[in-house]
């Protein structure tokens, strides 16, 4: 026993702090990356490349070299497949990057009076489409610039108010189909499409409506409130996850919540207490 300690000595005596440090961010990158992997379709690609690594391993310890070469060809074109076929992943783990709090913009601030009236304008349309059960979607930026996603609908830049939101979601307008973009007090844009979250463990009664608004906060930091069309039912998305069944005065708080907090991680970390109350509370009524 006191052989292996003394051998557990002499193997840790050369480690220094510099070094735990530099193994404990190695194992940070390689953790996240592998979390990254389990919620995108690279899944299954990299466990194929896992199983062309272990091959190319087995053949030349027995010298296959024909079959040696071949395998180490195949997994130089598997990488290059793997940037070009799941570019869409890679490019929204650079935003995710981007969004960090190195890379953060102030998030426009509104004053406290202001925001109250311009969280009733936004209450009073929810609560109307959700009554009439009119579908909108009406996504609120924050500091991710949504600008490529304004540009694939129609500019608006008006301030918002209950008519022009109620008119741009009525069922016979040409811009209802799509997405409401508003940045600050304004409605930037109307009709826009927004990209489809590529989340298989949805269940199959979300639509396109649900989806979208999903797969925008997947991809930026923005807010999406949805009102489902066939039921009426209030949504709100946040960081890719949905929820849903909420009353008009849980949609109130957060609304005033994004609005009035000064500090992004307030906000963030109000908005998903009283997002997960809601859900506990909703889960504990069925």
């Amino acid at each position: 026993m006191q052989d292996v300690w003394e051998h557990i000595i002499r193997l840790t005596a050369g480690i220094g702090i510099t070094d735990v440090i530099d193994i404990l961010i190695v194992a940070f990158v390689i953790y996240k990356v592998l979390g990254f992997i389990r919620e995108t379709r690279a899944e299954q690609l990299v466990k194929g490349l896992l199983v062309l690594v272990v091959a190319a391993f087995i053949s030349e310890y027995f010298n296959l070299h024909v079959l040696n070469w071949i395998l180490r060809g195949t997994m130089t074109l598997g990488v290059i497949a793997l940037v070009i076929v799941f570019q869409p992943e890679l490019r929204r783990a650079l935003e995710v990057v981007g969004r960090s709090k190195l890379a953060k913009v102030p998030f426009v601030y509104i004053d406290k009076e202001k925001a109250k009236a311009l969280a009733a304008k936004f209450i009073k349309a929810v609560d109307y489409f959700s009554t009439h059960k009119i579908g909108a979607l009406i996504v609120l930026e924050r500091e991710t610039l949504l600008n490529d996603i304004a540009e694939t609908g129609t500019t608006i830049n008006a301030e918002v108010s209950y008519e022009i939101l109620r008119n741009l979601f009525f069922e016979g307008a040409p811009l209802h189909d799509g997405a409401v973009i508003v940045r600050g007090d304004k409605v930037l844009a109307a009709g826009c499409v927004l990209p489809l979250t590529h989340n298989n463990t949805l269940g199959k009664d979300l639509g396109t409506r649900h989806r979208a608004g999903i797969g925008i906060t997947e991809s930026s930091d923005a807010i999406a409130i949805i009102v489902s069309e066939e039921t009426g039912i209030i949504s709100i998305a946040v960081d890719g996850k949905l929820t849903r069944f909420l009353d008009i005065k849980t949609v109130e708080k957060t609304l005033l919540n994004i609005y009035l907090s000064d500090k992004d991680e307030e906000k963030k970390s109000v908005l998903k207490r009283l997002l997960r109350r809601v859900k506990k509370n909703d889960d504990a009524s069925k």
